[in-house]
């Protein structure tokens, strides 16, 4: 008789009680007369041994693990497909001639079952990653007889089960296949042959009894609650598996949770996957299956899902290959359940699709947005979008497949063809309510930069356009709507030169209606403007919608918080904010004795003369003459030499337009402070020489301002400073303003003041302007003379303390230089200035009415 080696397999493990390879061979001698009865088994079984010698020797080498286990998985499918190629057992039996070659037979037909499940054991006791080959082996049982689905199962079941055993008491496991072979044994566990469902069941309560010691750390940090939960799910079952049929077996809820609680977030991704892909398989039976596992898993562990962008891939990639309508449906309400606990990652990748969106994405945008508790996660995600600018380039080339233009950002214009979709549903009535103010300037944001966006994507419909209606529509604003269309605001928005006006206009007729939601709005349009670091482009617009929004629901002149917005604004770098600023400031000129703190607000319009854009310095001036004329004379007085000296540097400006106005302001400064003679002389004496060589006055007015000694040496020294000016024609009324003054003071000046002046002038006869240098002879030739005639200096102090108040020469001209050209250059650069600023006034009175 054959001894029976494989008969007591309970009671042994496999680390060397399960039979030796020379209790092998010495039952191989014993069976070679079956030979001749079953030549197919006993072919197997030769085979199996040898693939087993195999197996072992790769187990023993050096081979990259990868090309190993790519090997013996080949080996393995090899050995299964002999399996499948025996017949069934009663077939085997009924070979046999008598008894004893029956009995030998059923012996070597279940010794070769446990030759494959030893090798399996052999694969999995050297390394737990090969469990990998159990997820294969299902594969290759479904495509098989039921019959040996059966069997196929026990030894997986069993594998398994070796494995819980020698995992016992480890702090971690490397077993990256369990989510693949959990989705697998998941979908026979609801078999509808008990038998399978039986050793499915057992095999995936091993199977979490493995996850369980998977960083075992993690999982006993895990919340109290899901920890006793796991405790009370899967009991330790009695001797036999009768318990873990009411756990496990047909219920796929307590199927979905259990595999929820004890698999790691990755792991439970690709259970998820697995789940996933077999819902467009050809078997419905499976496909219903999975959908219903899916669907649950999700509703109790969508939370620890990794791959949300993956996951939405294939849903998209299914839902364009025609579902049926109830798996639609499913796949649906998956993106709802994600979202659910994801909303940021679905909707950053639901905005990553293609510009415009197709059908598909619509209704995937809908099923984002079914549930209400999610609304405002979804809303500000989309926001956040929102701050991008559409065709802008990325700073870091990413790899981004779905964009209609590779290299640049789409995904705003896809927030805003979004919102069109989700605003109007009921779910998220209320999270609008709350968003109103952030929705409204987003969009109003990107439909100044539609126009851009048309030109990438070619295409005609403003999206956020489109969006903002349905905001007001919303929001209880139709007739908003409805009055901006009548002013043709929708269809100029998409002009850029109207675009400011659009945006004054939507202001102006949401404060017609006087709209529920301005306080939240202006709340936020100040935090806007105090903490949000935008494009200027963006302030812009921030600063037109706010300042008509004040303007309609507050007199002059605005709460300080404001006012202080607006003072700030005044010294911006983007030159466009600093213009709207002081014109809105300059309307405030009636109620300037009103204003707190009207003292700052003066003082940076003065820092703005030092703008270097001259649009900027031209509406300083006009804003700053303009309160001026309002403000109280007490102000003004204590004021005035600040304010006098800012114009000084401008009095020297290099635009022709802003000298003239500055000289022009200036005079007018002198004419309201008339009654105030004490600041009045310092004044006058400060800007008296740039006043003369602005000018370039030869006539006998200029004799008219000399008339104090200590005057005198203040201006000389003024007008010697302008020859180190650029510009020619200052250097030569300095030169000539030089040689006036001292024909005419030379008996009140010094001799070694008269050297002083010389030596100024000797300079410029190095000058490569001719002219110069011909007038520096002549003031050269008048101080030469004053020095011939010069008495001592003695007897000049006594006379000068005698004369100093009375005595002033008369004279005739000295230099008959013609001024002609450069008065008419001037001049045409005057002209041109104001041509240029009576364009720019009715601009902007054109904004603000």
């Amino acid at each position: 008789m054959i001894p029976k080696t494989h008969k007591s397999r309970k009671s042994s493990r496999y680390s060397g009680e399960r039979g030796t390879s020379l209790q092998i061979l010495h039952s191989t001698m014993k069976w070679l007369h079956i030979e001749q009865i079953a030549a197919k088994l006993w072919d197997t079984y030769s085979a199996l041994l040898s693939h087993q010698a195999m197996i072992l020797a790769m187990n023993s080498s050096f081979v990259d693990p990868l090309i190993q286990f790519e090997s013996q998985l080949s080996i393995i499918e090899s050995t299964f497909k002999m399996l499948c190629s025996i017949p069934t057992l009663d077939t085997v039996k009924d070979m046999g001639k008598n008894e004893d070659d029956k009995e030998d037979l059923e012996l070597l037909y279940r010794t070769i079952f446990n030759l494959f499940e030893d090798t399996l054991l052999m694969l999995v006791y050297k390394d737990l990653y090969k469990l990998q080959i159990l997820k294969e082996m299902i594969t290759w049982m479904n495509q098989e007889s039921s019959f040996l689905q059966e069997r196929a199962m026990t030894i997986i079941s069993r594998v398994l089960s070796f494995a819980s055993r020698k995992v016992k008491g480890y702090t971690s496991v490397d077993a990256p296949c369990l989510g693949v072979l959990a989705a697998e044994l998941s979908l026979l566990c609801t078999h509808s042959d008990p038998s399978i469902t039986q050793q499915a069941s057992l095999g995936m309560y091993h199977l979490l009894c493995i996850a369980k010691c998977q960083n075992a750390d993690t999982v006993k940090t895990a919340n109290a609650k899901n920890e006793r939960y796991m405790e009370n799910s899967l009991p330790i079952p009695p001797a036999g598996i009768e318990y873990l049929p009411k756990i496990l077996q047909q219920d796929k809820t307590k199927i979905a949770q259990n595999i929820g609680q004890a698999l790691l977030p990755g792991l439970l991704t690709d259970f998820v996957w697995s789940l996933l892909i077999k819902i467009p398989l050809p078997n419905v039976t499976t496909a219903y299956e999975a959908a219903i596992l899916l669907t649950l898993t999700l509703e109790y562990y969508a939370q620890k899902i990794t791959m949300v962008s993956k996951i939405m891939d294939e849903i998209y990639k299914q839902l364009q290959e025609n579902s049926s309508p109830s798996m639609k449906q499913v796949l649906l309400w998956l993106i709802t359940l994600l979202t659910r606990t994801s909303p940021k990652k679905v909707i950053f990748h639901l905005m990553d699709y293609s510009v415009p969106a197709n059908s598909t994405l619509i209704l995937m945008w809908q099923a984002a947005g079914l549930e209400s508790q999610v609304a405002p996660q979804v809303l500000k995600t989309i926001l956040l979008i929102l701050k991008g600018k559409p065709g802008e380039k990325h700073k870091i080339m990413v790899q981004r497949r779905r964009l209609s233009v590779d290299s640049v950002n789409m995904m705003p214009v896809a927030a805003s063809q979004a919102l069109s979709t989700l605003l109007p549903l009921k779910s998220y009535k209320k999270a609008v309510a709350q968003f109103f103010p952030q929705l409204l300037m987003a969009l109003l944001l990107q439909q100044f930069y539609s126009s851009e966006v048309k030109l990438l994507t070619k295409n005609t419909v403003c999206y956020a356009q489109e969006a903002l209606r349905t905001l007001l529509t919303c929001s209880g604003l139709q007739e908003v709507d409805s009055a901006l269309k009548k002013k043709n605001c929708w269809s100029q928005f998409s002009q850029t030169l109207f675009h400011h006006h659009s945006v004054y206009l939507i202001a102006k007729t949401l404060s017609e209606h006087k709209f529920p939601q301005f306080p939240e709005t202006l709340r936020y349009l100040y935090k806007l403007s105090v903490e949000d670091p935008r494009r200027s482009e963006d302030m812009v617009i921030t600063i037109i919608f706010l300042t008509e929004l004040l303007n309609n629901f507050f007199k002059d002149p605005f709460p300080e918080e404001f006012l202080s917005l607006f003072r700030n604004w005044v010294n911006d770098p983007n030159p466009a904010v600093c213009k709207l600023s002081l014109q809105k400031i300059a309307t405030m000129a009636p109620v300037i004795n009103e204003t707190e703190n009207v003292c700052n607000l003066l003082f940076s319009i003065i820092d703005a003369f030092f703008s270097k854009d001259n649009n900027v310095v031209i509406r300083a001036l006009l804003t700053l003459r303009r309160l001026l004329i309002k403000l109280d004379k007490t102000t003004y007085s204590s004021l005035c030499s600040r304010i006098a000296s800012s114009y000084y540097p401008l009095m020297d400006h290099s635009n022709a337009g802003i000298r003239s106005m500055a000289i022009r302001h200036f005079g007018e400064l002198l004419q309201d402070m008339s009654h105030h003679t004490r600041v009045l002389n310092d004044l006058v004496i400060d800007s008296l020489v740039p006043l003369i060589l602005f000018l370039e006055d030869t006539e006998k007015r200029v004799f008219q301002l000399v008339s104090h000694k200590q005057y005198i040496t203040e201006l000389l020294s003024d007008a010697l400073g302008y020859l180190r000016s650029s510009r020619a024609y200052l250097r030569r009324a300095s030169i000539i303003l030089v040689g006036y003054f001292t024909k005419l003071s030379g008996h009140l000046l010094l001799k070694d003041e008269i050297e002083v002046i010389s030596e100024a002038i000797d300079r410029e006869l190095q000058d490569e302007d001719p002219v110069i240098v011909g007038l520096a002879k002549k003031t050269q030739a008048i101080l030469q003379d004053i020095t011939n005639r010069m008495t001592s200096s003695n007897i000049k102090q006594c006379f000068q303390r005698i004369f100093n108040t009375f005595y002033i020469k008369r004279l005739k001209p000295l230099y008959y230089y013609n001024l002609t050209c450069d008065l008419n250059i001037s001049s045409m650069k005057d002209s041109e200035f104001n041509s240029k600023k009576a364009d720019e006034e009715v601009e902007n009175e054109d904004i603000s009415e």
